[in-house]
């Protein structure tokens, strides 16, 4: 049985390697500098939804005001029913930088729709008020530092390649124990839910984003029908991609999706296991649609195909050379592989590559947490807030 299922899983890596997007490269990357700027520079509102955001709401509006963007941008923050001083640090740092901020507070959440999308949909009215002529939304939350290139290169890159959403994955906090087993971990895994290369490919019907640093046409935003039309959604981000991509209409349809290294860093602290645990299990059940039947077979193939290769190639301590060490040694090599590019970015050394089995096997205990919670009715618990 143990040859049969490292022969599977062999086979597994091998149509994953070659033939599934080539996900594991890693090059989507923001173009700096641009090789193209627009010739007048279109107006832009960030819209930033905050909740219990005071640790880091200060640093992240400093960055904003740092920007060099040569148009015409402004912020609007939500407060999103903060129990901190998110709104109050929000309003102090709102007076300190030549961009004008705008901090408002989210209307009650109403039934029907997420904590996040209510602030967004009410940023949004807002931003309208204040800048009718903006042609770019610019969504990105509270914990995300931008570098001051980073707004002129997302509408750079729009301008020039008429997209209707330009996305880039944060750099996630990796420090300390947890944070390098696990974070290039998530990145690697999200590549392989979404492979970039199909994302960005406007014959595709492959759609993501990355709700950290979204910049939306205005009227591709309008056309996909807004935060209403998502309102439920706890992928927010990747519904909205959706969106855009396949049911907008009246305005370009393209989309682009690329990772980050210092263009926007998320300041969320990931040292300890808790925080990527949350953050996981808020919405890994969502990902399989809440189907029990979905989640065993997402947890056996993630056995198969992760757990499965390190075990057969260490089976030679007890049984000696078999098909199965050698099937198991291949998979695991192959699986190294596609991590590096990852990995590499995230500056792990070699060896650690060899370690994203362990990683994987957490990210099935996480994903079956995310369904026991959603059992007890905690689904989507985040800050507070549950959504059944």
């Amino acid at each position: 049985m143990l040859t049969f299922l490292a022969f599977l899983a062999l086979g597994a890596w091998l149509y994953l390697a070659f033939g599934h997007g080539d996900f594991w490269r890693a090059e989507a990357r923001l173009d700096a500098p641009p090789p193209r700027e627009p010739e007048t520079w279109p107006e832009a509102v960030a819209v930033i939804p905050a909740r219990d955001e005071a640790a880091v709401i200060a640093r992240t509006l400093a960055s904003h005001q740092a920007s060099d963007y040569p148009g015409r941008f402004s912020l609007v923050v939500v407060d999103d029913e903060s129990a901190d001083e998110t709104g109050a640090l929000a309003r102090a740092a709102a007076a300190e930088g030549p961009r004008a901020v705008d901090v408002i507070d989210a209307p009650p959440l109403a039934p029907g729709w997420t904590g996040k999308l209510s602030a967004l949909a009410a940023g949004v009215a807002r931003a309208k008020e204040l800048a009718p002529d903006a042609r770019y939304f610019l969504f990105t939350d509270a914990d995300i530092e931008h570098a001051p290139a980073t707004l002129r290169r997302l509408v750079a890159k729009a301008e020039t390649e008429n997209l209707a959403l330009v996305s880039l994955m944060a750099r996630l906090d990796a420090r300390g124990a947890w944070g390098p087993l696990l974070i290039p971990a998530f990145v690697y895994f999200f590549q392989k839910l979404y492979p970039f290369a199909r994302v960005n490919n406007p014959e595709s019907t492959v759609a993501a984003a990355a709700g950290g640093c979204m910049l939306v046409r205005r009227e591709a935003y309008d056309a996909a029908g807004g935060a209403e039309a998502i309102r439920d959604q706890l992928i927010d981000d990747c519904a909205l991609a959706r969106r855009i991509k396949r049911e907008g209409a009246g305005a370009p349809r393209r989309i682009w999706l690329g990772l980050a290294s210092d263009e926007v860093v998320s300041l969320r602290d990931n040292r300890a296991l808790s925080s990527v645990w949350r953050m996981v299990a808020r919405t890994a059940f969502a990902q399989l649609d809440h189907s029990w039947l979905l989640l065993a077979g997402t947890v056996a193939g993630m056995a198969i195909v992760y757990l499965v290769p390190p075990l057969a190639a260490l089976s030679a301590l007890w049984a000696g050379a078999t098909p199965a060490v050698g099937y198991g040694l291949a998979a695991w090599a192959v699986m190294a592989a596609t991590y590096r590019p990852t990995a590499t970015l995230y500056g792990l050394s070699f060896w650690k590559t060899l370690l994203l089995p362990l990683a994987a096997f957490f990210y099935m205990l996480m994903t079956i947490s995310s369904a026991e919670r959603y059992a007890r009715g905690e689904g989507g618990s985040w800050k507070g807030r549950s959504y059944s």
